[in-house]
């Protein structure tokens, strides 16, 4: 037996008003994007803004259905959304931000699952990293420099 170590670069910031200006702007579009998320379920709304190679941003928002899990996630509505608009070009960075109506959210909230492999897809596509920076509602923003990342054992194409 081997034993292995993963050792994973997280960038923290304390708050959004740390963040770089233009990692700030981009921000206040995931925030925005917040406004017309559709969650009467969860009562969880989350915001995603992603800033293309062409200096586009495109952003999305969680949509849910009473018929779970038929609903789908900010970042998966925004990277397709991103890739249907902007076939090839590169995607440069993803910031994504949640609301709760039940309850403030003061800590990071990372991508579940399947957006992270989803994300890498594109990332792997692209063949350069993805910055991907995320919070709360308020406190501390995290950035991951690359979906490997969040996701270092990662399924992709190599394995089909």
């Amino acid at each position: 037996m081997k034993n292995l170590n993963i050792q994973t670069p997280f960038s923290i910031f304390d708050s959004q008003a740390d963040l770089p200006v233009s990692i700030q702007e981009l921000m206040l579009q995931a925030q925005d994007a917040i406004t017309r998320a559709y969650a009467p379920y969860s009562h969880f709304q989350v915001g995603a803004a992603i800033l293309l190679e062409n200096g586009k941003i495109v952003t999305g928002n969680n949509q849910e259905n009473a018929a779970y899990p038929s609903g789908m996630c900010a970042e998966r509505v925004a990277i397709w959304s991103a890739s249907s608009q902007y076939p090839n070009v590169a995607v440069k960075k993803i910031v994504i931000t949640v609301k709760s109506t039940l309850k403030q959210v003061n800590k990071p909230v990372a991508p579940c699952g399947a957006c992270r492999q989803t994300l890498l897809e594109y990332e792997h596509k692209q063949n350069e990293p993805i910055e991907v920076y995320f919070m709360g509602e308020t406190g501390k923003v995290v950035l991951a420099h690359s979906l490997k990342d969040l996701l270092p054992f990662a399924f992709d194409e190599s394995f089909l």
